[in-house]
């Protein structure tokens, strides 16, 4: 039971669910998460950190870049069945419809400089 809530608790957030549907599109660090939201960097962050806790993303550094992704459900089957189904939920929805056509123009070299 411990297991399940910590991850509906991990996305109760809306920004945390819009996370998750970026991180569907493809890996991203969280300068470009924190871009595409409007959130401050301790921000994403701190929310990044719960759906870690939750085993709904991983990341892995590269660098000094850490590039965040979707976890592979591997460990808790409550997160697989969930990121399967959010998979196909809230395509249509407007803000995430937005946050999606927005994806391609944002890119670490074009944040961060470099």
């Amino acid at each position: 039971m411990k297991e399940f809530i910590k991850v509906m608790k991990a996305l109760s957030d809306p920004n945390r669910v819009k996370m998750i549907k970026l991180l569907q599109r493809r890996v991203l660090c969280v300068c470009e998460i924190q871009a595409s939201l409007g959130l401050a960097q301790s921000t994403a962050s701190k929310h990044l950190k719960i759906l870690e806790d939750a085993g709904l993303i991983t990341y892995s550094k590269d660098g000094l870049w850490v590039n965040y992704r979707l976890a592979d459900g591997a460990r808790n089957p409550y997160v697989a069945n969930l990121l399967g189904n959010l998979r196909h939920w809230l395509e249509e929805d407007i803000e995430v419809a937005a946050l999606i056509a927005k994806l391609p123009e944002i890119r670490r070299e074009t944040i961060c400089g470099t």
